[in-house]
C-alpha cells in the first residue's frame, strides 16, 4: 500500500467536498499546454505517483483513474502500484476516454472540478460539450491541487538571453510582418499566441523555465499596430529590455494575464487556438469578446508551421551540430563497449553522466534536450524509463542497452537512439534489432510525392516489424525545434490519427526523427533513431518528389544484425549508410583506435 499517495488523495477529497466538487481532474500541463511542464505543475505526479509527461488524472469521493498512452504502460503500472488509483490505457480495446467515462458516471448536476489555468481551451470545451446533456456543472476557478500541495515548488523564473539575426536566419520584425499578413488574410484585428516554443522562434528570445526546453514563461498578444509580452520582471536583464524597446514589444508582467485580457477593449476578431490557449484565457477572451460585440476564431497557430520549416541558416546549423553530437555518440558507444568488457563497474546512470559530460564538452552546447534515457536489459521495454543515481540496474557484458539521448546547442537541437550490444544476445534480439534497423533505414530512403504526410509514410519503418507480428505502442516520429523543444509539430509520422494536425504535409525544411522500436516486458527493448531532414527530390510530369537526408550519423551495431533476416536490397541499404557514417565521421576523430575500430563497425556486411 502507498500511504502517501492514499492520504493526499484523502486530503483533495476534503478539498473537493468543501467546494461542491464530485470529480476532480488533473492533465499534466502548464498554463501553455507544455509536453513537458516545470515541478511547480506536476500535481497529477504528485497525486498518484506517475511520473511520465502524458497522463491525466480523476478523482471521486470513492475512485481514481489515471489515464496514459501506450510509452507509458509499463511505467504507469510500476509506479502507481498501491495507490489505489486504477490504470486506464488510452487507444486500446473496451477502455472509455476520460470524457466517455465521465459521461457513464456522473449524475446529473454534479459538478466537474479543474484548474481553468491547466487545461487547454480545446479538453475544457469538450468535456463541456459532452457532458451539457447531463446538466453537469464545470467549476474552473479553483486549483484544489495547489491548496493540498503546500510544499510545492516555486513558478520557475530564469534569465532570458538573445539570440542574434545571424544564428536564427530571420529577425523578429521580419515574422512579425509573416504573422501580420496572416492575420490580415484572416481579417482579424488581435491574435494571441500562447505556445512556449512558437513564442520563443518568433521573438528570438530563449530562456531556462521548463528542463531541457529553451523557453520562456510567456505570453504574446499581437494587433497590427502593437505587440505584448507577458513575461515574469524578474527574468528580463539589460540587453533583453533594450531588445524588447528597439522591436516595439511592450513587456508587461506574466501573472496579468487574465486582468489584462478582462480590460483589454475588444474590436474585430481575436485568433487563437484552443489546443495551446488555456481553459481560462479562453473564457475570458470569449466571454469579453461577445459582450463588446466582437469575434473570436479558432485557428492552428500559423507560427507552428513557419517554426517547422527551418530556413537555410537553421539548416546549415542543425547540419553541423548533428555531425558533431554523432561523433560524440559514436565514441561513446565505443568506450561503453570497451568499458562493459573489461569489467569495469558501471550502471545506466553512470554511463548516461559520461555520455552527457561527453556532449557537454562540445562546441556551443546549452542543456541537454531531454534526460537522458540509458535502460539495460528489460528496463528498456519502458519506453521512457530514466534510471537515476539511487536506481539503476548494473551493466554486464551480456545483453542490449538501450541510449536516447540529445543536446541543445547553438545551432540546433538533437535526438539520437541507439541500442548497444554489451555481450552476448538472443536469436530474438537479433532478429528485433535487424527488423528495427530495416525499418529505420526503410522509411529514412523513401520517395514521396509533395502533399504526403506521416501517415502515408508510416508503413515503411513499421512493415518489417508487422511482418513478425510485432508493433510498437507510439509514433514513429516527431518533428525537432531548432534550439528548442526536442518534439514539436504540426508534422508527425504514425499510422494511427490522433486529431488534424497529424495530417500536416511535410514539407522542405522540415526534420524529422524515424525511431522503430520493439518492446518486450520482463525482456529486451530495442529503438534505433536518426533525424532526417525533408529535402527536394525529382521534380517531373508527375509532380514534385521529397526525400529524407540523414542528419545522423552513428554506427548501428554489426553484433546484433543478422543477415539472414535481411533481403539483398537491405543489406545493400545498410551498407551504403555505414559507407555515408565512416566518411562523415572519421575527419571529426581523433584517437586512432576509434577510427580503427569506426572502419571495423562500417565495413560491408
Amino acid at each position: 500500500m502507498n500511504k502517501i499517495i492514499q492520504d493526499r488523495l484523502s486530503a483533495l477529497r476534503a478539498k473537493m467536498a468543501e467546494n461542491g466538487i464530485d470529480y476532480y481532474l488533473m492533465p499534466t500541463s502548464d498554463y501553455h499546454n507544455s509536453e513537458y511542464a516545470a515541478d511547480f505543475f506536476k500535481a497529477r505526479e504528485y497525486f498518484c505517483g506517475f511520473t511520465g509527461s502524458n497522463g491525466t488524472l480523476v478523482v471521486s469521493a470513492d475512485w481514481a483513474g489515471m489515464w496514459t498512452d501506450g510509452r507509458y504502460f509499463i511505467q504507469a503500472e510500476r509506479e502507481m502500484k498501491g495507490t489505489g488509483v486504477t490504470l486506464y490505457r488510452m487507444g486500446e480495446e473496451g477502455v472509455p476516454t476520460i470524457a466517455e467515462y465521465l459521461y457513464d458516471n456522473m449524475k446529473s448536476g454534479q459538478v466537474l472540478g479543474f484548474d481553468g489555468k491547466v487545461v487547454p481551451a480545446r479538453e475544457g470545451l469538450s468535456y463541456e460539450n459532452k457532458l451539457r446533456k447531463k446538466q453537469v456543472k464545470i467549476k474552473f476557478d479553483k486549483d484544489l491541487a495547489g491548496e493540498v500541495w503546500t510544499d510545492r515548488p516555486a513558478l520557475p523564473c530564469n534569465p532570458i538571453y538573445v539570440l542574434s539575426d545571424e544564428l536564427c536566419g530571420k529577425s523578429f520584425a521580419q515574422k512579425l510582418a509573416d504573422v501580420r499578413e496572416v492575420m490580415e488574410k484572416e481579417k482579424a484585428n488581435a491574435y494571441l499566441l500562447c505556445k512556449l516554443d512558437d513564442i520563443c522562434w518568433f521573438t528570438n528570445l530563449r530562456g531556462n523555465d521548463v528542463e531541457c526546453n529553451p523557453v520562456i514563461l510567456s505570453y504574446l498578444f499581437i494587433t497590427q499596430k502593437t505587440v505584448s509580452m507577458f513575461v515574469q520582471f524578474d527574468e528580463l536583464n539589460d540587453e533583453v529590455r533594450a531588445y524588447c524597446e528597439n522591436n516595439n514589444i511592450e513587456l508587461v508582467a506574466y501573472n496579468r494575464i487574465i486582468s489584462w485580457l478582462d480590460e483589454y477593449e475588444y474590436e474585430g476578431i481575436t485568433l487563437y487556438d484552443e489546443r495551446n490557449v488555456s481553459y481560462s484565457v479562453y473564457r475570458t477572451i470569449k466571454d469579453n469578446s461577445d459582450s463588446a460585440g466582437a469575434g473570436i476564431k479558432n485557428i492552428f497557430d500559423p507560427t507552428e508551421m513557419m517554426k517547422a520549416c527551418k530556413n537555410d541558416t537553421e539548416i546549415k546549423n542543425i547540419r553541423e551540430v548533428y555531425l558533431r553530437d554523432s561523433a560524440a555518440l559514436t565514441k561513446f558507444i565505443y568506450w561503453v563497449k570497451k568499458e562493459v568488457k573489461n569489467g569495469a563497474k558501471l550502471n545506466e546512470y553512470t554511463a548516461a553522466m559520461h555520455l552527457d559530460e561527453m556532449r557537454a564538452a562540445l562546441p556551443g552546447f546549452i542543456e541537454l534536450s531531454f534526460p537522458t534515457i540509458s535502460a539495460y536489459k528489460d528496463n528498456a521495454a519502458m519506453m521512457h524509463y530514466e534510471a537515476t543515481e539511487d536506481s539503476n540496474a548494473e551493466l554486464k557484458p551480456e545483453g542490449f542497452l538501450l541510449v536516447d539521448s540529445g543536446g541543445t546547442y547553438m545551432g540546433g537541437t538533437t535526438d539520437v537512439t541507439r541500442t548497444i550490444v554489451l555481450g552476448p544476445v538472443t536469436d530474438e534480439e537479433k532478429m528485433h534489432y535487424t527488423l528495427t534497423a530495416v525499418g529505420m533505414l526503410q522509411l529514412a530512403n523513401a520517395h514521396f510525392l509533395e502533399g504526403c504526410n506521416g501517415r502515408n509514410l508510416d508503413i515503411l519503418a513499421r512493415q518489417p516489424l508487422w511482418n513478425i507480428d510485432v508493433d510498437y505502442k507510439c509514433g514513429t516520429g516527431h518533428g525537432i525545434g531548432y534550439m528548442l523543444n526536442v518534439h514539436e509539430g504540426p508534422h508527425s509520422i504514425r499510422w494511427k490519427s490522433r486529431s488534424s494536425e497529424d495530417e500536416a504535409a511535410l514539407k522542405v525544411g522540415m526534420i524529422m526523427s524515424d525511431e522503430p522500436g520493439v518492446y518486450i516486458e520482463g525482456k529486451h527493448g530495442i529503438r534505433i533513431e536518426n533525424i532526417l531532414e525533408v529535402v527536394n527530390g525529382v521534380k517531373n510530369s508527375d509532380g514534385q518528389f521529397l526525400e529524407f537526408r540523414h542528419l545522423t550519423y552513428v554506427p548501428l551495431d554489426r553484433e546484433a544484425i543478422d543477415k539472414k533476416y535481411l533481403q539483398p536490397r537491405e543489406v545493400k541499404a545498410i551498407n551504403e549508410y555505414h559507407k555515408m557514417v565512416c566518411k562523415a565521421l572519421l575527419p571529426l576523430i581523433e584517437e586512432p583506435e576509434i577510427q580503427e575500430w569506426l572502419k571495423e563497425e562500417t565495413k560491408p556486411l
